[in-house]
C-alpha cells in the first residue's frame, strides 16, 4: 500500500538539488586507477543522477544547484537540457570554483572504488541567494543529498530549501549519499544529517550511512529500532539498504516491505543506488504499493550496475518493465521479493 499523497497541480514531479559532477570511468576494465588510460566522461553526482533518472520515466524534473563556469560546466547544463530537465535554477560560480570529479575503479564486477576531487567545489558554492521559494513550491517532492550539506555555503542553502519545502507543503525526500571528502568529523555528519532527517518526509540511505547519522542519537545498528526512530520524527517512509543484501521500506502505518536484488552479470559496484532511488520515486509519484515500488527500484539498480555508466545509462519505464519481466520468466515470478 502506498499512502503517500502527492499534489499533481504542482508543475515539477520532483526538484532534486546538490552535486552536480563529471564521472570518469576507466574504458580499461579490472586493473588499478593507477594502470588505467582511458576513461569515458559522463555527467555524475547522486542528485544529479536521480534527476536524469526521473526524466528518464517522463517525469517533469527541475534542479537547483551550481555549475563551474567553464567547459565542464556547460556539458553538465547541456546534458540536462538534452534530458529535458529544467535548469533555469542551475546557476554559475563565481570565483572561479570547478565541477566536482570523480575517477572511479573499477576492478572487478564486485570491487570497485571511487576517487573524488571536491577541492574549491562548484555545487558546494551554492548560497540562500540562490534559492527560489517559488521554484521549490511548485514541486511534488524536494530531493535533498547528504553531500551539499558537507560545507558552508550549501548546507545554508539546504536548510533554506527544507524550510521552503515544509512550508509550502512539499514532500522532502532525503538522500543520505554519505561522502568523506569535505566533511570535518563523523559528529560533524550526525548534526546536519539528523536534522534533515527529523523535517524529511521520504528517508533513504545504506545501514553504514544510517550508522553515521544516528552516531550521536544511539549505536544499535538495528534496521527496525533506525526506522522506527525516524517515524516516529514524522517521516512517511524510510528505506534501509544492505547492497547485495537487498532493501526494506518502513511505512507510518507499521507495515514493512523487503526486496532482494534481480540477479545479474555486474560490471561495476556503483551507480545503482541512484538507479534505485529515481525508479522508487518514481513509483511512489505515480501512487504504486510500497512493494511494486522496491521492485522497480531493486531492477533498475541491478540494470545500472551492469553497465559502464550511471547518468547515460540510465533506463526508461519500458526497459525496466521488459528486464522485471524477462527476469522473472527466466528465475521465477517471485524472485525479487522477500
Amino acid at each position: 500500500m502506498n499512502s503517500m499523497m502527492f499534489d499533481h497541480s504542482r508543475k515539477f514531479d520532483i526538484v532534486c538539488s546538490g552535486r552536480i559532477a563529471v564521472d570518469f570511468n576507466p574504458v580499461d576494465l579490472n586493473q588499478p586507477l593507477e594502470d588505467c588510460t582511458t576513461f569515458k566522461k559522463y555527467l555524475g553526482g547522486s542528485p544529479a543522477n536521480i534527476a536524469v533518472g526521473m526524466a528518464r520515466f517522463g517525469k517533469k524534473v527541475g534542479f537547483i544547484g551550481k555549475v563551474s563556469k567553464d567547459q565542464m560546466g556547460t556539458f553538465v547544463t547541456k546534458f540536462f537540457e538534452k534530458e529535458g530537465i529544467d535548469t533555469t535554477q542551475v546557476c554559475q560560480a563565481g570565483q572561479g570554483e570547478f565541477i566536482g570529479l570523480t575517477y572511479t575503479e573499477i576492478l572487478s564486477p564486485t570491487e570497485s572504488s571511487i576517487l573524488m576531487n571536491r577541492n574549491f567545489a562548484a555545487d558546494l558554492s551554492l548560497t540562500t541567494d540562490d534559492v527560489s521559494e517559488d521554484y521549490i513550491k511548485q514541486a511534488k517532492i524536494f530531493l535533498i543529498s547528504g553531500t551539499a550539506l558537507a560545507a558552508s555555503p550549501s548546507r545554508e542553502a539546504m536548510l533554506l530549501g527544507l524550510r521552503y519545502a515544509k512550508k509550502n507543503n512539499v514532500k522532502v525526500a532525503f538522500v543520505l549519499d554519505y561522502r568523506g571528502y569535505t566533511w570535518k568529523s563523523k559528529e560533524e555528519v550526525s548534526l546536519y544529517y539528523s536534522f534533515i532527517a527529523e523535517n524529511s518526509d521520504i528517508l533513504i540511505g545504506s545501514r553504514s550511512e544510517f550508522d553515521l547519522m544516528e552516531a550521536t542519537l544511539f549505536n544499535d545498528k538495528n534496521d527496525k529500532k533506525s526506522a522506527q526512530f525516524w517515524l516516529d520524527k514524522g517521516n512517511q517512509i524510510v528505506v534501509i539498504t544492505h547492497g547485495k543484501d537487498g532493501s526494506t521500506a518502513y511505512t507510518q502505518n507499521g507495515e514493512s516491505f523487503s526486496i532482494k536484488p534481480f540477479p545479474v552479470k555486474s560490471l561495476k559496484g556503483f551507480g545503482g543506488g541512484d538507479g534505485y532511488t529515481s525508479a522508487f520515486l518514481y513509483g511512489l509519484t505515480e501512487g504504486w504499493d510500497i512493494i511494486d515500488c522496491l521492485e522497480f527500484g531493486s531492477a533498475s539498480a541491478a540494470m545500472l550496475i551492469a553497465s559502464h555508466a550511471c547518468s547515460q545509462d540510465m533506463p526508461d519505464t519500458t526497459a525496466v518493465k521488459a528486464f522485471i519481466k524477462k527476469e522473472k520468466e527466466e528465475y521465477g515470478e517471485m524472485i525479487a521479493r522477500v
